[in-house]
């Protein structure tokens, strides 16, 4: 299930996990873990933030990717199922069946 995930940092423990040397572990983990097809970092209103662009086997695989680092460094995280082009045509095509 390909899956955007969106994560925001809260900024005193991104700060904190910066200077400490966690949040390269962390995010090195992750990123490893996840296999994003697309992983992209940004500032978003004061706050550090990432879009990544997975493939969850399952629903049952949202808890073991959102629970543990993300939680860890205190931030907010949104999981939306989402689709590339083929796989949106596809969806179209079966609404004329």
């Amino acid at each position: 299930m390909r899956t955007l995930i969106e994560i925001e940092l809260d900024t005193a423990t991104a700060n904190q996990a910066i200077t400490d040397g966690t949040l390269e572990t962390s995010m090195g983990k992750m990123l490893e873990a996840l296999k994003p097809e697309a992983a992209y970092f940004f500032p978003r209103m004061g706050r550090r933030c990432a879009l990544l662009v997975v493939d969850l086997p399952d629903e049952a695989a949202i808890v073991p990717t959102a629970e543990p680092a993300w939680l860890a460094l205190n931030a907010d995280v949104t999981m939306t199922p989402c689709m590339n082009a083929d796989e949106l045509r596809a969806g179209l095509a079966r609404l004329g069946r």
